[in-house]
């Protein structure tokens, strides 16, 4: 690679390494500064919230409402390295839970290396060996481990409390249940238990088959990091209870099972509230398919964790998001197949707005997350004034600084989109596409023909950002094998990665361990494909030749800053996270 390609690459934001020393220390504190603008920023509010809930009955604390406002909490571990100080709740989010729950302890911190905690029963010298181990495998700074004595009924009580896990109870509650089936109170325990273990798995779905043929197998399955997990398998008539107290509880009709349906229910897992959303359909003859999606809050991303390896990213977009910019208007596009985590991604940004100085009004189908300080409207479709279109037409009499467009669907949805953007509101919308470029022309192909030179002109000058993005599955760090790049990969595929050989990598361990649940796989990340524009109006004619012409032409003007897909796949590699055969896979696909 030349110099001047080189500088190029520079400037359109290639090669760009995460920042170290002076910049890392500079970017740790911009993100506290905005997690605690944050908090400040509905403090008030949420406290004036708290004395009327008081008055009405209804305990929440100030930590709780904040929460539900989306306002980040400031951690106190960082996000990378050696944690040495942790809470019971965050040593609890992290350790795997076979590795404590059977010891039946209390989890009470970590602090200067030491982990308190306080066990029911005498410990022997190996359980402690086992649980520093796997303390210091989760990225713990574990050198010894203190024994509190608590009072046996206090302990007792903390534990049914604090530990309401229930994941390890599952398979106890379900056999059970099996036997009487009769029972209802084992019914209700086991589906307690089954949404329990599966938020503890970190499963976004819970898969019900109910199929009344005996050849066929009624499955319960969980969606984690994306892949399908068989979990539980049930008799048709046991299925077939659990399915009609799932759709009782979400105020669907229980007799009719050829009609698809919508519904939902509130879950309170470890003092959080869960929303879980349930669709229902036929199944073969007479069966029935649920699809459960857990809608956990405390799980969502915040801004700064989302862009942590896209930190000039995250900057730009929160310039942009910024309360001081006011009647500027412009488009901010989050493009990617079903499941590349869009949705987390807009309700980040929408997290980021302080929506105690400005108008939020977000139009979505369905509403997943309930947001405090923002105006949320249900799609209707079929129904007069139901649709996008015609939301977002209305949406403009009702004073909003940002709309916030679920999906852009049809040719109606884009123009009304284009229209409010350029009256001076802030849109932030997501669509299918594959590519950041290709954003452009999925835009173009739903414009109508007669329209499309001017739609097109709107769309060069009101856009400001493109996501385009993945998920992909990042190693578990327990347990992930160590080797050299020229080692696992051909010579053509180091050269594909543009790494050298000798360049130390991770590799998958199909085996796992017990911080994973023997996958090798720990959580997904997110790798983009952006565009960030920064040109003014008035030099954004290049950028409409360009959408007219040929759109490949766009990353080429000044002022077009692009991130690729193949340098967060480099990033990711050298950093451990991603398995170098799979990021050749993802470059292929």
């Amino acid at each position: 690679m030349d110099d001047t390609t080189q500088n190029d690459d520079k400037r359109k934001g290639h090669g760009a390494a995460p920042p170290l020393g002076v910049e890392r220390r500079k970017a740790d504190t911009r993100k506290r500064m905005r997690s605690s603008e944050g908090r400040e920023r509905y403090l008030d509010m949420v406290q004036r919230e708290r004395a009327l809930l008081l008055d009405l009955g209804i305990a929440r604390s100030t930590e709780q409402l904040l929460d539900m406002a989306g306002a980040a909490v400031p951690s106190e571990i960082e996000e990378e390295g050696v944690k040495d100080r942790a809470t019971g709740d965050q040593l609890r989010a992290i350790l795997p839970v076979q590795s404590w729950l059977p010891l039946s302890i209390h989890l009470i911190g970590l602090r200067d290396g030491v982990m308190r905690i306080a066990p029911l029963h005498d410990m022997n010298d190996r359980q402690l060996d086992s649980l520093i181990s796997t303390a210091q495998r989760s990225g713990f700074h574990v050198e010894k481990i203190e024994v509190e004595v608590w009072d046996r009924k206090e302990l007792i009580d903390t534990l049914r409390s604090v530990h309401d896990l229930s994941a390890d109870r599952c398979e106890k509650t379900l056999a059970l249940w099996l036997i009487d089936p009769d029972n209802g109170l084992l019914l209700n325990q086991f589906q307690r238990d089954m949404m329990a273990e599966a938020l503890q798995m970190r499963a976004s779905d819970i898969h019900l088959l109910q199929d009344n043929n005996p050849d066929a197998p009624n499955w319960i399955q969980y969606r984690i990091d994306g892949d399908m997990i068989p979990m539980h398998l049930l008799p048709p008539d046991a299925m077939a209870r659990l399915t009609t107290l799932l759709k009782r509880d979400a105020g669907l009709n229980f007799g009719d099972r050829t009609t698809p349906k919508d519904g939902r229910f509130g879950f309170t897992w470890q003092g959080r509230a869960i929303d879980v959303r349930v669709a229902a359909g036929p199944q073969a003859q007479d069966g029935e398919k649920l699809t459960l999606r857990l809608l956990d809050r405390a799980a969502l991303k915040g801004f700064d964790e989302l862009f942590a390896r896209h930190e000039d990213v995250g900057d730009y977009l929160a310039q942009l998001l910024s309360p001081d910019i006011k009647g500027g208007g412009g488009m901010i596009l989050l493009s990617g197949p079903t499941g590349s985590g869009k949705t987390t991604t807009l309700y980040a940004c929408v997290q980021q707005i302080d929506r105690r100085r400005r108008h939020v009004l977000t139009i979505e189908d369905p509403i997943e997350y309930e947001l405090r300080y923002a105006t949320q409207w249900q799609v209707r479709p079929g129904m007069p004034g139901g649709s996008f279109a015609d939301l977002i037409r209305a949406s403009m009499r009702h004073d909003p600084d940002y709309i916030i467009i679920g999906e852009m669907r049809d040719a109606d949805t884009v123009e009304t989109s284009l229209k409010a953007a350029e009256s001076g509101h802030t849109v932030i919308s997501t669509i299918h596409a594959d590519t950041a470029l290709q954003t452009f022309e999925r835009l173009r192909s739903l414009m109508p023909s007669e329209r499309e030179r001017s739609s097109t002109y709107t769309l060069a000058q009101q856009v400001r950002c493109i996501l385009n993005q993945r998920l992909v599955r990042t190693l578990c760090q327990g347990c992930a094998h160590k080797d050299e790049a020229g080692k696992v990969l051909k010579e053509q595929e180091v050269q594909k990665l543009g790494i050298e050989p000798d360049t130390k990598v991770r590799r998958h361990n199909t085996s796992g361990c017990d911080l994973c649940n023997r996958t090798g796989i720990s959580g997904r990340t997110l790798l983009l494909d952006a565009l960030l524009i920064t040109l003014g109006p008035a030099q954004r004619n290049e950028i409409y030749e360009a959408l007219i012409g040929n759109v490949n032409n766009v990353i080429h003007e000044d002022g077009v800053i692009v991130h690729t897909r193949r340098e967060g796949l480099v990033d990711l590699v050298v950093s451990g996270l991603v398995d170098p055969k799979a990021a050749i896979s993802y470059l292929e696909q």
